[in-house]
């Protein structure tokens, strides 16, 4: 199933074509293409190059690995994340490796990390869906993640599956219309709250 976006402007297809479905087909994700996302992320910019993500990765061959960080996410989402082929968790380092001082930069280059996995992704056939439902504590635990560090993320990753699968109450969400908050209401000039009037 595809939902592409319509947009109000022109945009990258893969940009209209990413979306975050949650009915994956459990099929397991090659190497060399879970590679390929890995390597979008890591040219990814970040403040200063520090790099400040990690990622923790399950694949599906790995029943025991797998089933290990299914249990770090909310009750919630490993109803449909079961199904991913390949199970992440994001971490980034919350201070600067040069200078050990605070980088609140980290969690945004975390996430710019994570859009070039996510549109490596779309470019290879595979879907992507981030999730903020996952037990930090669980994992830091689980996978002996030091201190100055945090459990930022989950990520499943896989090939599409039928909305049918799902639950009902996930199976309306999948296949509603797409929306975003229009241009008026997060672009401004002037002023804060002020839509831009160009």
């Amino acid at each position: 199933m595809e939902k592409r976006a319509e947009t109000a402007y022109p945009v990258h297809d893969l940009i209209a074509r990413r979306w975050s479905p949650r009915a994956l087909d459990p099929k397991p994700v090659p190497e060399a293409l879970l590679r390929s996302l890995l390597e979008a992320a890591r040219w990814a910019p970040s403040a200063f190059n520090e790099q400040p993500w990690s990622f923790l990765v399950a694949r599906r061959e790995d029943a025991e690995g797998f089933a290990k960080m299914l249990d770090c996410l909310v009750e919630g989402n490993q109803t449909w994340a079961r199904n991913a082929g390949v199970l992440m968790l994001t971490v980034v380092r919350s201070t600067f490796t040069r200078n050990d001082k605070p980088n609140r930069h980290a969690f945004h280059d975390l996430g710019l990390a994570a859009a070039n996995l996510s549109l490596q992704a779309v470019e290879q056939g595979l879907v992507v869906h981030q999730m903020a439902g996952i037990l930090p504590d669980r994992a830091r635990e689980v996978y002996g993640v030091p201190g100055g560090f945090e459990v930022a993320t989950g990520i499943a990753v896989g090939y599409p599956g039928a909305a049918e699968a799902l639950p009902e109450q996930l199976r309306a969400a999948e296949t509603a219309p797409r929306e975003r908050k229009p241009q008026s209401e997060f672009v401004f000039d002037g002023a804060w709250g002020q839509s831009a009037t160009w």
